[in-house]
């Protein structure tokens, strides 16, 4: 198993040494073209605002609790169950 392995890396590396020695210099070639264009890029324009500017617009501070819709759980005493459940029923329509 282990040659196995070994036969397939060494395939590849034949390959990869092939490829490498026959375009080394057109990778030099590129690489050096594309850091002597590099500095003929324009000035990118930032997306967002400067944070360090005093001037910038930003959204009003606003104030919302974390517990507003609380309501009580507290144990109750038990009713009937018919009332309890025509309190939670929906409304019967007077049609029918």
């Amino acid at each position: 198993m282990f040659a196995h392995i070994g036969a397939k890396i060494a395939a590849v590396r034949s390959v990869a040494t092939r490829l490498f020695d026959r375009r080394k210099w057109a990778f030099a070639a590129a690489a050096a073209g594309t850091l002597a264009l590099g500095g003929c890029l324009p000035v990118t324009v930032p997306m967002r605002a400067d944070p360090a500017d005093p001037t910038v617009p930003v959204a009003p501070v606003s104030y919302r609790s974390t517990v507003a819709p609380y309501a009580s759980m507290r144990p109750v005493s038990p009713s009937g169950w018919r009332q309890r459940n025509d309190d939670v029923s929906p409304a019967s329509k007077s049609g029918r």
